[in-house]
Protein backbone atom coordinates (compact mmCIF):
# COMPACT_ATOMS: atom_id res chain seq x y z
CA UNK A 1 0.00 0.00 0.00
CA UNK A 2 2.05 2.39 0.73
CA UNK A 3 2.73 5.42 3.77
CA UNK A 4 3.91 8.46 4.48
CA UNK A 5 5.19 11.05 7.35
CA UNK A 6 5.69 15.21 6.89
CA UNK A 7 6.53 17.58 9.36
CA UNK A 8 6.69 21.62 9.63
CA UNK A 9 8.58 22.87 12.44
CA UNK A 10 10.30 25.74 13.66
CA UNK A 11 13.97 24.18 14.01
CA UNK A 12 15.81 21.50 11.89
CA UNK A 13 13.43 18.47 11.36
CA UNK A 14 15.43 16.39 9.13
CA UNK A 15 15.60 13.34 11.78
CA UNK A 16 11.61 13.56 13.07
CA UNK A 17 11.27 12.58 8.96
CA UNK A 18 14.07 9.84 8.75
CA UNK A 19 12.14 8.00 11.72
CA UNK A 20 8.92 8.86 11.14
CA UNK A 21 8.88 7.54 7.39
CA UNK A 22 11.15 4.65 8.51
CA UNK A 23 8.06 3.36 11.18
CA UNK A 24 5.89 3.04 7.82
CA UNK A 25 8.21 0.13 7.08
CA UNK A 26 5.78 -2.39 7.45
CA UNK A 27 3.28 -0.88 4.67
CA UNK A 28 5.81 -1.57 1.82
CA UNK A 29 9.46 -2.70 0.44
CA UNK A 30 9.75 -1.19 -2.92
CA UNK A 31 10.64 2.17 -3.00
CA UNK A 32 11.26 5.32 -0.45
CA UNK A 33 12.00 9.06 -0.53
CA UNK A 34 13.02 11.91 1.17
CA UNK A 35 12.35 15.55 0.51
CA UNK A 36 13.76 18.37 2.73
CA UNK A 37 13.11 22.19 2.32
CA UNK A 38 15.34 24.64 4.02
CA UNK A 39 17.67 27.73 3.45
CA UNK A 40 19.18 25.97 0.74
CA UNK A 41 15.68 25.09 -1.12
CA UNK A 42 14.83 21.41 -1.88
CA UNK A 43 17.07 18.51 -1.26
CA UNK A 44 15.74 15.12 -2.78
CA UNK A 45 16.96 11.23 -1.90
CA UNK A 46 14.64 8.23 -3.24
CA UNK A 47 16.18 5.12 -3.05
CA UNK A 48 15.24 1.31 -4.12
CA UNK A 49 13.94 -0.58 -0.61
CA UNK A 50 13.69 -4.12 -1.99
CA UNK A 51 17.46 -5.62 -0.99
CA UNK A 52 17.63 -3.44 2.40
CA UNK A 53 15.17 -1.56 4.99
CA UNK A 54 14.61 2.02 5.09
CA UNK A 55 17.13 3.59 7.49
CA UNK A 56 19.84 1.40 5.95
CA UNK A 57 19.68 3.04 2.72
CA UNK A 58 18.93 6.61 3.57
CA UNK A 59 21.39 6.22 6.16
CA UNK A 60 24.03 8.63 4.62
CA UNK A 61 21.42 11.06 3.22
CA UNK A 62 20.14 12.07 6.74
CA UNK A 63 23.35 13.24 8.10
CA UNK A 64 23.48 15.15 4.61
CA UNK A 65 20.38 17.12 4.17
CA UNK A 66 18.40 19.55 6.74
CA UNK A 67 15.54 21.44 7.00
CA UNK A 68 12.64 22.53 8.67
CA UNK A 69 10.29 21.19 6.71
CA UNK A 70 10.15 17.64 4.96
CA UNK A 71 8.17 14.96 3.94
CA UNK A 72 8.84 10.99 3.40
CA UNK A 73 7.29 8.07 1.95
CA UNK A 74 7.51 4.35 1.89
CA UNK A 75 6.26 3.39 -1.43
CA UNK A 76 4.90 -0.20 -2.59
CA UNK A 77 5.47 0.55 -6.30
CA UNK A 78 6.25 3.86 -8.16
CA UNK A 79 8.84 6.15 -7.11
CA UNK A 80 8.37 9.09 -5.36
CA UNK A 81 8.13 11.88 -3.70
CA UNK A 82 8.53 13.61 -6.65
CA UNK A 83 9.50 16.93 -7.80
CA UNK A 84 7.46 19.72 -9.80
CA UNK A 85 7.74 22.49 -11.53
CA UNK A 86 4.84 24.15 -12.95
CA UNK A 87 2.98 27.37 -12.67
CA UNK A 88 1.59 26.70 -9.71
CA UNK A 89 5.41 27.12 -8.64
CA UNK A 90 7.98 24.08 -6.86
CA UNK A 91 6.54 21.66 -4.94
CA UNK A 92 7.02 18.19 -3.96
CA UNK A 93 4.15 15.50 -3.92
CA UNK A 94 4.00 12.03 -2.05
CA UNK A 95 0.55 10.08 -2.74
CA UNK A 96 -0.84 7.06 -1.30
CA UNK A 97 -3.89 5.26 -3.03
CA UNK A 98 -4.67 3.50 -6.72
CA UNK A 99 -6.46 5.02 -9.40
CA UNK A 100 -8.75 3.00 -11.32
CA UNK A 101 -8.96 5.31 -14.69
CA UNK A 102 -5.69 6.61 -15.77
CA UNK A 103 -6.30 6.46 -19.56
CA UNK A 104 -9.10 9.17 -18.89
CA UNK A 105 -7.03 10.98 -16.78
CA UNK A 106 -4.22 10.88 -19.49
CA UNK A 107 -6.25 12.12 -22.14
CA UNK A 108 -7.79 15.22 -19.67
CA UNK A 109 -4.21 16.31 -19.19
CA UNK A 110 -3.03 16.10 -22.81
CA UNK A 111 -6.40 17.85 -23.90
CA UNK A 112 -5.30 20.75 -21.84
CA UNK A 113 -1.28 21.07 -22.82
CA UNK A 114 0.53 18.58 -20.77
CA UNK A 115 2.72 17.14 -23.33
CA UNK A 116 4.46 14.03 -21.86
CA UNK A 117 5.16 11.54 -18.52
CA UNK A 118 8.33 9.85 -18.37
CA UNK A 119 7.64 6.08 -18.20
CA UNK A 120 8.48 3.35 -15.67
CA UNK A 121 9.83 -0.01 -16.37
CA UNK A 122 6.84 -1.53 -17.91
CA UNK A 123 5.78 1.66 -19.37
CA UNK A 124 3.61 2.39 -16.76
CA UNK A 125 2.86 6.14 -15.82
CA UNK A 126 4.20 6.79 -12.30
CA UNK A 127 0.61 7.53 -10.59
CA UNK A 128 2.15 10.04 -8.05
CA UNK A 129 3.08 12.05 -11.44
CA UNK A 130 -0.07 11.89 -12.90
CA UNK A 131 -2.05 13.37 -9.99
CA UNK A 132 0.62 16.21 -9.71
CA UNK A 133 -0.30 16.52 -13.87
CA UNK A 134 -4.48 16.77 -12.98
CA UNK A 135 -3.77 19.50 -9.97
CA UNK A 136 -1.86 21.02 -12.07
CA UNK A 137 -4.57 22.20 -14.33
CA UNK A 138 -6.11 24.43 -11.82
CA UNK A 139 -4.90 27.93 -10.62
CA UNK A 140 -4.55 26.85 -7.08
CA UNK A 141 -3.06 23.71 -5.26
CA UNK A 142 -6.21 23.62 -3.55
CA UNK A 143 -8.61 23.74 -6.76
CA UNK A 144 -6.29 21.02 -7.96
CA UNK A 145 -6.49 18.60 -5.23
CA UNK A 146 -10.59 19.17 -5.01
CA UNK A 147 -10.26 18.65 -8.97
CA UNK A 148 -8.53 15.71 -8.32
CA UNK A 149 -10.59 13.85 -5.63
CA UNK A 150 -13.52 14.64 -7.90
CA UNK A 151 -11.71 12.96 -10.98
CA UNK A 152 -9.59 9.92 -9.85
CA UNK A 153 -11.83 7.05 -9.70
CA UNK A 154 -10.38 4.55 -6.66
CA UNK A 155 -8.52 6.84 -3.51
CA UNK A 156 -5.92 9.01 -3.35
CA UNK A 157 -4.47 10.65 -0.51
CA UNK A 158 -1.73 13.28 -0.49
CA UNK A 159 0.96 15.29 0.98
CA UNK A 160 2.25 18.60 -1.08
CA UNK A 161 5.41 20.53 0.15
CA UNK A 162 5.94 24.11 -1.35
CA UNK A 163 7.98 26.47 0.04
CA UNK A 164 5.73 27.99 2.23
CA UNK A 165 4.17 24.79 4.76
CA UNK A 166 2.59 21.09 3.50
CA UNK A 167 -0.64 20.93 2.27
CA UNK A 168 -2.51 17.37 3.50
CA UNK A 169 -5.42 15.80 1.78
CA UNK A 170 -7.22 12.56 2.37
CA UNK A 171 -8.78 10.80 -0.38
CA UNK A 172 -12.54 11.73 -1.36
CA UNK A 173 -14.14 8.71 0.85
CA UNK A 174 -11.20 8.66 3.88
CA UNK A 175 -10.47 5.12 2.96
CA UNK A 176 -6.94 5.53 4.14
CA UNK A 177 -6.05 7.41 6.74
CA UNK A 178 -4.41 10.73 7.66
CA UNK A 179 -3.67 11.65 11.43
CA UNK A 180 -1.74 15.08 13.01
CA UNK A 181 0.31 15.34 15.84
CA UNK A 182 1.40 18.29 17.57
CA UNK A 183 4.77 19.56 19.69
CA UNK A 184 6.01 23.05 20.90
CA UNK A 185 7.71 23.98 18.12
CA UNK A 186 5.63 22.82 14.93
CA UNK A 187 2.72 19.86 13.73
CA UNK A 188 3.66 16.29 11.50
CA UNK A 189 1.02 14.81 8.99
CA UNK A 190 1.30 11.23 9.54
CA UNK A 191 -0.58 7.93 7.57
CA UNK A 192 0.24 5.80 10.76
CA UNK A 193 -0.87 7.42 13.89
CA UNK A 194 1.91 5.76 16.14
CA UNK A 195 4.77 7.32 14.17
CA UNK A 196 5.06 10.66 15.98
CA UNK A 197 4.59 9.08 19.74
CA UNK A 198 8.29 9.03 19.85
CA UNK A 199 9.12 11.82 18.31
CA UNK A 200 7.71 14.37 20.69
CA UNK A 201 4.62 15.01 18.75
CA UNK A 202 1.07 14.20 20.39
CA UNK A 203 -2.03 13.30 18.66
CA UNK A 204 -3.62 16.66 17.19
CA UNK A 205 -6.75 14.79 14.97
CA UNK A 206 -7.61 12.78 12.10
CA UNK A 207 -8.50 14.66 9.00
CA UNK A 208 -12.09 13.90 7.49
CA UNK A 209 -12.77 11.96 4.01
CA UNK A 210 -12.23 14.62 1.66
CA UNK A 211 -10.62 17.37 4.16
CA UNK A 212 -7.40 19.47 2.64
CA UNK A 213 -5.79 21.27 5.55
CA UNK A 214 -2.35 23.73 4.99
CA UNK A 215 0.51 23.04 7.50
CA UNK A 216 2.73 25.44 8.99
CA UNK A 217 5.02 25.92 12.19
CA UNK A 218 2.34 27.66 13.79
CA UNK A 219 -1.15 26.67 12.78
CA UNK A 220 -2.94 23.60 11.17
CA UNK A 221 -5.62 25.49 8.85
CA UNK A 222 -8.20 23.71 7.13
CA UNK A 223 -8.22 25.34 3.58
CA UNK A 224 -11.37 22.34 2.47
CA UNK A 225 -13.83 21.28 4.46
CA UNK A 226 -14.61 17.31 5.16
CA UNK A 227 -17.16 15.67 3.55
CA UNK A 228 -19.69 13.55 5.56
CA UNK A 229 -19.47 10.40 3.80
CA UNK A 230 -16.88 7.88 4.68
CA UNK A 231 -16.04 4.53 3.76
CA UNK A 232 -12.23 3.83 5.60
CA UNK A 233 -10.90 0.49 4.56
CA UNK A 234 -11.54 -2.20 7.30
CA UNK A 235 -8.76 -4.17 6.13
CA UNK A 236 -6.48 -1.11 7.81
CA UNK A 237 -7.38 -2.76 11.01
CA UNK A 238 -7.44 -6.68 10.15
CA UNK A 239 -4.21 -6.81 8.40
CA UNK A 240 -1.96 -3.27 7.20
CA UNK A 241 -1.99 -1.14 10.35
CA UNK A 242 0.66 -1.62 13.11
CA UNK A 243 -0.93 -3.03 16.21
CA UNK A 244 -0.10 0.75 17.77
CA UNK A 245 -1.74 2.52 15.44
CA UNK A 246 -5.89 3.71 15.83
CA UNK A 247 -7.67 4.90 12.94
CA UNK A 248 -11.46 7.01 13.95
CA UNK A 249 -10.37 6.32 17.05
CA UNK A 250 -10.37 2.47 17.20
CA UNK A 251 -7.01 0.83 18.30
CA UNK A 252 -5.67 -1.89 15.68
CA UNK A 253 -4.62 -4.00 18.77
CA UNK A 254 -7.65 -3.63 20.68
CA UNK A 255 -10.21 -4.49 17.23
CA UNK A 256 -7.91 -7.42 17.02
CA UNK A 257 -8.65 -8.79 20.14
CA UNK A 258 -12.13 -8.72 19.51
CA UNK A 259 -11.94 -10.58 16.59
CA UNK A 260 -10.56 -13.60 18.31
CA UNK A 261 -12.89 -13.00 21.17
CA UNK A 262 -16.08 -13.13 18.84
CA UNK A 263 -14.06 -16.22 16.89
CA UNK A 264 -14.07 -17.74 20.28
CA UNK A 265 -17.42 -17.27 20.77
CA UNK A 266 -19.31 -19.25 17.96
CA UNK A 267 -16.82 -21.83 18.02
CA UNK A 268 -17.12 -25.30 19.16
CA UNK A 269 -13.75 -27.46 18.98
CA UNK A 270 -11.30 -27.85 22.18
CA UNK A 271 -7.93 -27.33 20.83
CA UNK A 272 -4.87 -27.86 23.70
CA UNK A 273 -3.71 -24.39 22.81
CA UNK A 274 -4.53 -21.21 20.52
CA UNK A 275 -1.80 -20.06 18.80
CA UNK A 276 -1.41 -17.16 16.23
CA UNK A 277 0.65 -17.25 13.02
CA UNK A 278 3.77 -14.56 14.08
CA UNK A 279 3.01 -12.01 13.79
CA UNK A 280 0.00 -11.31 12.12
CA UNK A 281 -2.50 -13.44 14.18
CA UNK A 282 -0.60 -12.90 17.55
CA UNK A 283 -3.43 -10.34 18.49
CA UNK A 284 -6.73 -12.01 17.68
CA UNK A 285 -5.35 -15.65 19.12
CA UNK A 286 -4.67 -13.84 22.50
CA UNK A 287 -8.33 -12.51 22.38
CA UNK A 288 -9.65 -16.22 21.37
CA UNK A 289 -7.21 -17.50 24.23
CA UNK A 290 -8.65 -14.81 26.98
CA UNK A 291 -12.30 -15.25 26.00
CA UNK A 292 -12.17 -19.37 25.38
CA UNK A 293 -9.51 -19.71 28.43
CA UNK A 294 -7.85 -22.06 26.02
CA UNK A 295 -4.17 -21.16 26.65
CA UNK A 296 -2.63 -18.98 24.02
CA UNK A 297 1.28 -20.75 23.13
CA UNK A 298 3.76 -19.94 20.29
CA UNK A 299 4.23 -22.98 18.81
CA UNK A 300 6.52 -21.59 16.61
CA UNK A 301 8.24 -18.62 16.50
CA UNK A 302 9.19 -15.53 13.67
CA UNK A 303 13.79 -15.25 12.89
CA UNK A 304 13.38 -11.29 12.59
CA UNK A 305 16.88 -10.90 13.14
CA UNK A 306 17.20 -11.26 9.36
CA UNK A 307 13.83 -10.99 8.30
CA UNK A 308 12.32 -8.15 10.25
CA UNK A 309 9.59 -6.94 7.85
CA UNK A 310 5.91 -7.95 7.07
CA UNK A 311 5.97 -7.49 3.34
CA UNK A 312 7.88 -9.73 1.21
CA UNK A 313 9.23 -9.08 -2.20
CA UNK A 314 6.59 -9.19 -5.35
CA UNK A 315 7.92 -12.75 -6.60
CA UNK A 316 5.39 -14.98 -5.36
CA UNK A 317 7.38 -18.16 -5.01
CA UNK A 318 10.37 -16.18 -3.44
CA UNK A 319 7.72 -14.76 -0.97
CA UNK A 320 6.71 -18.18 -0.23
CA UNK A 321 10.11 -19.73 0.30
CA UNK A 322 11.11 -16.17 2.93
CA UNK A 323 7.65 -16.74 4.60
CA UNK A 324 8.89 -20.93 5.39
CA UNK A 325 12.14 -19.45 6.12
CA UNK A 326 10.76 -17.18 8.89
CA UNK A 327 9.55 -19.81 11.05
CA UNK A 328 11.31 -21.77 13.28
CA UNK A 329 8.85 -24.78 15.02
CA UNK A 330 9.01 -25.63 18.95
CA UNK A 331 8.78 -29.00 18.95
CA UNK A 332 7.55 -30.00 22.51
CA UNK A 333 4.57 -27.32 21.53
CA UNK A 334 3.52 -28.99 18.67
CA UNK A 335 3.94 -33.23 18.67
CA UNK A 336 0.74 -34.32 19.57
CA UNK A 337 -0.94 -32.00 20.41
CA UNK A 338 -4.44 -30.02 18.88
CA UNK A 339 -3.74 -26.39 17.54
CA UNK A 340 -5.76 -24.19 16.67
CA UNK A 341 -4.45 -21.19 14.73
CA UNK A 342 -5.42 -17.71 13.69
CA UNK A 343 -4.10 -15.10 10.78
CA UNK A 344 -5.40 -12.17 9.84
CA UNK A 345 -6.66 -13.45 6.54
CA UNK A 346 -6.88 -16.23 3.50
CA UNK A 347 -5.52 -15.11 0.04
CA UNK A 348 -4.08 -17.67 -2.15
CA UNK A 349 -3.89 -20.14 1.06
CA UNK A 350 -0.31 -20.99 -0.08
CA UNK A 351 1.78 -19.62 3.16
CA UNK A 352 -0.81 -20.94 5.22
CA UNK A 353 -0.78 -24.83 3.66
CA UNK A 354 2.68 -25.01 4.05
CA UNK A 355 2.59 -23.89 7.96
CA UNK A 356 -0.06 -26.41 8.29
CA UNK A 357 2.10 -29.08 6.58
CA UNK A 358 4.98 -27.77 8.56
CA UNK A 359 3.28 -28.79 11.68
CA UNK A 360 2.33 -32.06 11.17
CA UNK A 361 5.70 -32.87 10.07
CA UNK A 362 6.65 -31.64 13.63
CA UNK A 363 4.01 -33.80 15.22
CA UNK A 364 1.02 -31.81 15.37
CA UNK A 365 -1.95 -34.29 15.83
CA UNK A 366 -5.08 -31.08 14.60
CA UNK A 367 -4.56 -28.12 13.41
CA UNK A 368 -7.92 -26.20 13.13
CA UNK A 369 -7.43 -22.75 11.49
CA UNK A 370 -9.48 -19.14 11.95
CA UNK A 371 -9.01 -16.42 9.42
CA UNK A 372 -9.61 -13.23 11.71
CA UNK A 373 -11.58 -11.84 8.35
CA UNK A 374 -13.91 -13.56 5.98
CA UNK A 375 -13.12 -14.83 2.61
CA UNK A 376 -11.94 -12.71 0.31
CA UNK A 377 -14.02 -12.82 -2.92
CA UNK A 378 -13.21 -9.58 -4.60
CA UNK A 379 -10.04 -7.79 -5.94
CA UNK A 380 -9.55 -4.38 -3.79
CA UNK A 381 -10.56 -1.19 -6.33
CA UNK A 382 -9.84 1.14 -4.18
CA UNK A 383 -5.97 0.52 -2.29
CA UNK A 384 -2.89 -1.64 -3.58
CA UNK A 385 -3.96 -5.02 -1.78
CA UNK A 386 -4.53 -6.70 -5.11
CA UNK A 387 -2.88 -4.48 -7.66
CA UNK A 388 -0.37 -7.73 -8.94
CA UNK A 389 -3.48 -10.38 -7.68
CA UNK A 390 -6.10 -11.59 -10.25
CA UNK A 391 -9.21 -12.46 -8.72
CA UNK A 392 -8.82 -16.04 -9.78
CA UNK A 393 -5.72 -16.06 -7.46
CA UNK A 394 -8.44 -16.19 -4.46
CA UNK A 395 -8.45 -19.16 -3.33
CA UNK A 396 -12.19 -19.04 -2.28
CA UNK A 397 -13.14 -17.60 -6.16
CA UNK A 398 -10.84 -20.42 -7.55
CA UNK A 399 -13.16 -22.80 -5.81
CA UNK A 400 -16.16 -21.01 -6.77
CA UNK A 401 -15.32 -21.05 -10.69
CA UNK A 402 -14.66 -25.22 -9.65
CA UNK A 403 -17.97 -25.02 -8.60
CA UNK A 404 -19.83 -22.79 -11.22
CA UNK A 405 -17.95 -21.82 -14.14
CA UNK A 406 -15.63 -19.42 -15.29
CA UNK A 407 -19.09 -16.90 -15.67
CA UNK A 408 -20.00 -16.31 -11.65
CA UNK A 409 -22.99 -13.86 -11.18
CA UNK A 410 -22.62 -11.34 -8.82
CA UNK A 411 -25.80 -12.48 -7.21
CA UNK A 412 -24.10 -15.87 -6.71
CA UNK A 413 -21.27 -14.24 -5.37
CA UNK A 414 -23.17 -13.11 -2.88
CA UNK A 415 -24.82 -16.26 -1.72
CA UNK A 416 -20.67 -17.69 -1.14
CA UNK A 417 -20.74 -14.50 1.01
CA UNK A 418 -23.12 -15.02 3.01
CA UNK A 419 -22.55 -16.93 5.49
CA UNK A 420 -25.48 -18.07 6.50
CA UNK A 421 -26.06 -20.25 3.09
CA UNK A 422 -25.39 -23.21 1.38
CA UNK A 423 -22.97 -22.17 -0.82
CA UNK A 424 -20.83 -20.67 1.86
CA UNK A 425 -20.69 -24.14 3.76
CA UNK A 426 -19.75 -25.91 0.95
CA UNK A 427 -17.04 -23.12 -0.12
CA UNK A 428 -15.06 -23.49 3.10
CA UNK A 429 -15.23 -27.13 3.43
CA UNK A 430 -13.70 -27.67 -0.37
CA UNK A 431 -11.17 -25.04 1.00
CA UNK A 432 -10.23 -26.83 4.53
CA UNK A 433 -9.76 -29.85 2.11
CA UNK A 434 -7.47 -28.59 -0.16
CA UNK A 435 -5.45 -26.59 2.49
CA UNK A 436 -5.56 -30.13 4.69
CA UNK A 437 -6.84 -28.23 7.79
CA UNK A 438 -8.67 -30.08 10.34
CA UNK A 439 -11.31 -27.31 10.63
CA UNK A 440 -11.82 -24.58 9.14
CA UNK A 441 -14.17 -21.21 10.36
CA UNK A 442 -14.23 -17.66 9.29
CA UNK A 443 -14.81 -14.79 11.27
CA UNK A 444 -18.33 -13.46 10.00
CA UNK A 445 -18.70 -10.06 8.48
CA UNK A 446 -20.93 -9.00 10.72
CA UNK A 447 -18.94 -10.01 13.72
CA UNK A 448 -15.92 -8.16 11.35
CA UNK A 449 -17.99 -4.97 11.58
CA UNK A 450 -18.67 -5.12 15.20
CA UNK A 451 -14.90 -5.89 16.03
CA UNK A 452 -14.03 -2.62 14.93
CA UNK A 453 -17.44 -1.16 16.54
CA UNK A 454 -18.07 2.25 13.88
CA UNK A 455 -20.78 2.87 11.66
CA UNK A 456 -21.06 0.11 9.57
CA UNK A 457 -22.34 2.94 6.86
CA UNK A 458 -18.55 4.41 7.14
CA UNK A 459 -16.53 1.25 6.52
CA UNK A 460 -15.53 -0.43 3.23
CA UNK A 461 -16.18 -3.55 3.18
CA UNK A 462 -15.77 -4.54 -0.66
CA UNK A 463 -13.66 -7.14 -0.33
CA UNK A 464 -15.54 -9.29 1.15
CA UNK A 465 -19.04 -8.60 0.35
CA UNK A 466 -18.55 -7.02 -3.47
CA UNK A 467 -20.96 -4.32 -2.27
CA UNK A 468 -19.41 -0.41 -2.21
Amino acid sequence: MGGFFGAVTKTDCVYDIFYGTDYHSHLGTRRAGMVMHGEKGFDRAIHNIENSPFRTKFADDVNSMSGNMGIGCISDYEPQPLMVRSHLGTYAITTVGKINNIDELLTLVYENGHTHFLEMSGGEVNATELVAAVINQKNSIVEGIKFAQEKIKGSMTLMIMTTDGIYAARDKLGRTPVALGKKDDGYCISFESFAYLNLGYSHYRELGPAEIVFVTADEVKTVSEPSKKMKICSFLWVYYGYPCSSYEGVSVEKMRYNCGSMLAQRDNVHPDMVAGVPDSGIAHAIGYSNYSKIPFARPFIKYTPTWPRSFMPPNQSQRNRIAKMKLIPIDSLIKDKSLLLIDDSIVRGTQLRETTEFLYQSGAKEVHIRPACPPLLFGCKYLNFSRSTSEMDLIARRVIARREGDNVSEEVLHDYADPNSKNYAEMLEEIRKELNFTSLRFHRLDDMVKSIGIDPENLCTYCWSGKE
